[in-house]
This record gives C-alpha cells, structure tokens and sequence, in this order.
C-alpha cells in the first residue's frame, strides 16, 4: 500500500498529539514539519525522527512529496494558513479546530471553499470517542429521536501553550469558541438540525486570574452556561467548568427523546489521573434508560491503552486520522465539513457575543 505522507504546519502540544497517533497508523509518514518555536520542533523531531523541517509554511504548503496537509497552528493563525493554500497545490487538509475566530470569518471561508478544489476536514474529533460514537450509534434506538441534549464538561483549566496565545480571546475566539466549539458541533450532529438561537451566560471566575503577560492579565472565560434553540423544535444545553479536575469524568453527554434517555460518560485524559491514590483511571461508559420497560442498561466502553496513551481525547485523534487517512486514499468527502466547522464557530461566536451582552442572539 502507497504511504500517506503528511505535511504538517504548527508542532505545539496538540500538534505533537497528532505526531504520536499519525505513528500508529500503518503505510503513514509525517514527511515535512514547519513549526517556528525551537522547543516544540526538537520535541517534535523526537516524534517524527524521519521528517524534514521546513524553514516556511510555504515551503510545507509547495513541498512536492507531500499527499495531504495537516494545520496545528494556534487558533488566530488558521483561517490565514487555510487561505494561503489557495496558492499552492490542492490537497486533502485536516484543519484543526477552530476553522477561524475572525468576526469576518464565516463569509471568508464561503470564498475559501468556492475556490479550493481538495476536501477539508476540519478537526472535531471528540465525535470519535468511543463512548460518543457509541452514543450516536445508539441514539435513535434509544431516544426515539433525541428532542433535548445536555453536554457538561467538568475539567481542568487552559494548558500553557507557546507564547501564551490561549491566555486572551483576541487570539483563541474566545472560550465558547475556542473550547466548545466541540460541544456545539455534537449539538448539530446528534439532534440533525441547525441552531436558530443561543442564549449564554459565562465569565473568569478562578482561573488565570492572578497572572499578567506584557502587563495585561488574561481575558479567557472559565466558566459558562449555553442554550441553544433549534431549527427542529429540539432544544441543548452546555455548562462548562474549567476549575473542575477533580470529577470522576470530564464529560457527561445526555439525549433525551420520548423512548428514552442515552448517556455517555467520558473520563479526561489519563497522564491528570493520580492513580498512586485512586488506582487506574474511569474506564469510559455508556449508559441507555428506556421509559417503557424502566431499568437502566449500563456498559463500559473501554478504549485501546496504545491509542489512549497517544493523547488527551480518549482516543479520539486516532480513529478521526484513521479516517480522514481513508479520505484521502479513497478519494471520498471528509466526514467533518468547512460547513460543519464554520456552524461550530458561529455558534461559539454567538455564544461569546449573548454572554457579553444578555440578549439573546438570532443566527
């Protein structure tokens, strides 16, 4: 089998999640890396040991070897990298998330995608955890078509990331962007309908708040309520804490339709799990509760320990680069769409805009 040979623009933390998982895939290369940051490129040059280093992205962008392209950039910088790509030769992209935080941004990735001719999957990958993709599986069995969603994230706080890009909403989007742009993407695809409006409430209660950065102190959210309305008549809540670590799972997943309830439990990632104290980390569950006859079905949903230790998102890196490794061999569409990633970003946006100031926002 031809190897998929990737070039890859950005090697900070989750960039180096996307060298450890792209290893375990067979016929599979990460040939041509440009990051900027000379300690994320020797971390990265640990990972992927066979791989040149670019001196530009478009050195990345025009390298002639490469089958497909893959952005970790911080979020500020995608929607400008995506664009470029306009120039060079058009391939396959997996665009990590979010696809822009620009207030401009949806209507520049409508051009974007008139004019570029590859497919581009755009990174949500925590509809590839085990016990998520489970539950999307098992939805309609055992909702009868789910009419509410409840998403709560209980976690812990920003990572620190090069620069200290993720401290302020002018590079990030903002948390509701930034974060949850995950949550709102699942929002579509398990109730199978577009938002009509979001109402938010959110702000910086705990976290980062005692730090300073060129003298301004961090402006990013951690902590929030969102309600979204949909164009079906279904309705989804988020509530999101980020000074929350110490929950037994770091996402708690509900549809609810007139047969019944689904749930998905989901652990964080297992390097923050101190199993000197606890033992081994929750293992992963998902759990079906019909109205008629009543009694709760409960079953664990165990994920691959190689997999699992190759990142922070229960696995979920692997199976989306699985996939998209399919896309470009086979030459089909990408599962995750620009139009996909640009709702998730709208409805962050929207998120961000009713949280600031209390009105309800119409998309």
């Amino acid at each position: 089998m031809k190897t998929v040979k990737y070039g890859i623009i950005g090697c900070g933390m989750m960039g180096q999640e996307h060298l450890r998982n792209i290893a375990l895939l067979p016929d599979v290369e990460a040939t041509v890396i440009f990051e900027p940051d000379a300690g994320m490129r020797a971390a990265a040059a640990e990972l992927a040991p066979k791989a040149k280093f670019a001196e530009s992205e478009a050195d990345v962008l025009h390298n002639p070897d490469i089958d497909c392209l893959l952005v970790v950039s911080p979020n500020h910088e995608h929607l400008r990298q995506l664009e470029c790509a306009l120039d060079a030769p058009h391939r396959p992209i997996l665009m990590e998330k979010p696809l822009f935080t620009q207030e401009d941004g949806a209507e520049r990735i409508k051009q974007f995608a008139a004019q570029y001719s590859a497919p581009v999957w755009v990174a949500m990958e925590y509809r590839y955890m085990p016990p998520v993709a489970a539950l999307i599986d098992n939805l309609d069995t055992s909702t009868g078509g789910a009419r509410m969603l409840t998403i709560r994230e209980h976690r812990f706080p920003f990572l620190e990331k090069v620069g200290d890009w993720n401290r302020f909403n002018a590079n990030s989007g903002g948390t509701f962007v930034e974060k949850c742009c995950h949550f709102f993407d699942l929002m579509r695809l398990i109730l199978k309908s577009d938002p009509v409006r979001v109402m938010a409430s959110g702000g910086q209660a705990v976290n980062h708040l005692n730090e300073t950065y060129d003298g301004q102190v961090p402006d990013i959210w951690d902590h929030g309520y969102v309600i979204v309305d949909f164009e079906s008549g279904a309705r989804a809540m988020l509530e999101l804490c980020m000074f929350a670590e110490g929950a037994e799972f770091q996402e708690h997943i509900i549809a609810t339709g007139p047969d019944g309830i689904i749930e998905s439990l989901v652990p964080g990632p297992e390097r923050f799990w101190p199993t000197e104290t606890l033992g081994p980390s929750p293992t992963p569950k998902l759990i079906v509760s019909p109205r008629n006859p009543k009694g709760p079905i409960e079953k664990e949903i165990p994920v691959d320990p190689t997999i699992l230790a190759a990142g922070d998102h229960n696995g979920s890196t692997f199976y989306q680069h699985q996939k998209f490794v399919d896309m470009v061999r086979n030459g089909e569409q990408p599962e995750v769409s620009l139009n996909d990633g640009m709702w998730a970003v709208r409805m962050g946006q929207a998120a961000q805009e009713s949280a600031r100031t209390g009105q309800a926002i119409i998309l």
